[in-house]
């Protein structure tokens, strides 16, 4: 059995961090990459009944549903986050953020039955929406 002295250690170390971090430079590289043409859809959706925490439940309830579409990248589901400053929207109740690989998936998920029968279902429980659909620049 081979004895491992520092100077072997130290050695060998070295060699597997420098090989390490030239082994996933082409990893990290692409994964800073930008997508292009992905498409942002985050809709804001504000409560008939504000104060209904059951109303709010149903929501996401419906919300999730929506995530068996397969064109949806990444979805999430949020409310008002705690921060407090003059330029921050708190009003609304839930917001629902999806990513998209281009406009043309996000059309597919606009007519797609899952998402027609969550507005068939929920709708009643929304006063306002608001949508801010966004593209690479």
């Amino acid at each position: 059995m081979n004895k491992l002295t520092r100077r072997t250690f130290l050695g060998s170390s070295a060699f597997l961090s420098v090989a390490g971090v030239f082994g996933f430079m082409p990893a990290l590289s692409k994964s800073r990459q930008k997508k292009k043409n992905m498409f942002v859809h985050h809709v804001y959706f504000w409560l008939k009944n504000p104060d209904s925490a059951a109303d709010k439940a149903k929501l996401i309830e419906g919300l999730n549903t929506l995530k068996a579409i397969k064109q949806i990248k990444l979805a999430h589901i949020g409310v008002p986050a705690s921060t407090n400053r003059e330029v921050i929207e708190r009003g609304y109740a839930v917001s629902w953020l999806l990513f998209f690989d281009n406009q043309q998936q996000q059309d597919v998920y606009q007519e797609h039955p899952v998402h027609l029968k969550f507005v068939e279902n929920y709708a009643h429980l929304w006063e306002k929406v608001i949508v801010y659909d966004s593209v690479d620049a």
